[in-house]
This record gives C-alpha cells, sequence and structure tokens, in this order.
C-alpha cells in the first residue's frame, strides 16, 4: 500500500509540474510591442451608419526596440525616435529636430491608446479629431 502511496505521489508531483509550464511567458510575448508591426487596417465612420475596418495594402510599419528605440516608415522626413508606455497610453517621440506633421502636440510627439486584440495591436489617436471614431490594426509580421 505504502509503494501505491508513493506511485501516485510521483504522479501527482510529475503532472503538477507538467501545468506549470511557461504558457504566461507565450502570452507575454504575444501581447508585447517589442517587434515589427505593419499596418493592416483603418477604421473609418463618416457618421451615416456604422463605421467600418478596411483592409490596408503595403501599410507602414513601427519596430518597436527593447531599449525603448522604435523606427517608422509612417513619415519619410522622421523615421525614428522613441517609445513609453503609460497605462493603456503608446507614446510616439519622433527624434528629429523640427518635425510636425502639424495634428500632433506636441510637435513630433504622437500619443495612441492601444490594445491588444486576437494578435493584433490596435490603436486609437488621441491627437485626431475623430467623433465617429477611428483606429489602425496592426499585425506582427514574423521575422
Amino acid at each position: 500500500m505504502k509503494i501505491l502511496k508513493k506511485i501516485a505521489f510521483y504522479i501527482i508531483l510529475g503532472v503538477s509540474f507538467i501545468s506549470c509550464s511557461d504558457d504566461d511567458e507565450e502570452v507575454k510575448e504575444k501581447d508585447s510591442l517589442i517587434g515589427t508591426w505593419q499596418l493592416v487596417q483603418t477604421y473609418a465612420n463618416s457618421g451615416a451608419g456604422p463605421g467600418n475596418w478596411n483592409e490596408v495594402e503595403d501599410g507602414y510599419t513601427y519596430t518597436f526596440l527593447q531599449n525603448g528605440d522604435f523606427y517608422s516608415t509612417r513619415f519619410d522626413e522622421c523615421t525614428s525616435g522613441t517609445f513609453s508606455t503609460e497605462s493603456n497610453l503608446l507614446i510616439l517621440d519622433f527624434g528629429c529636430d523640427g518635425f510636425t506633421t502639424g495634428i500632433e502636440a506636441p510637435e513630433g510627439v504622437f500619443v495612441e491608446e492601444y490594445i491588444f486584440d486576437n494578435g493584433l495591436l490596435v490603436t486609437n489617436p488621441t491627437y485626431l479629431t475623430c467623433i465617429e471614431g477611428c483606429g489602425f490594426k496592426f499585425r506582427k509580421m514574423v521575422n
């Protein structure tokens, strides 16, 4: 009987170790900004009914590095800067002297609300006045 108890104990112990895998790391990695993201959809609403997500071909990219730097193909005039996050805000500070599009404040700094949704990075610009809503969806590119 003692042998059966020991066998049962080791089986339970083994199952416990197997169930304690690093799945949490996969979720964190999946929902991490680090990497290259390409714009795949934009949301627009004209106000005459529900808005729509529209596919984008060859959308611009953001590449986020672990050291807080980023690179982007969004603007020809400035392609790099630093990023940070605060709660659900993504702050993109394009690092080129005098760079502005005229829609952001302060100049060169774009603040986006962001979430992860089914493997996509979904952003909502805080610097645009979108009465009916606007947004961008990015897909993480595989290197």
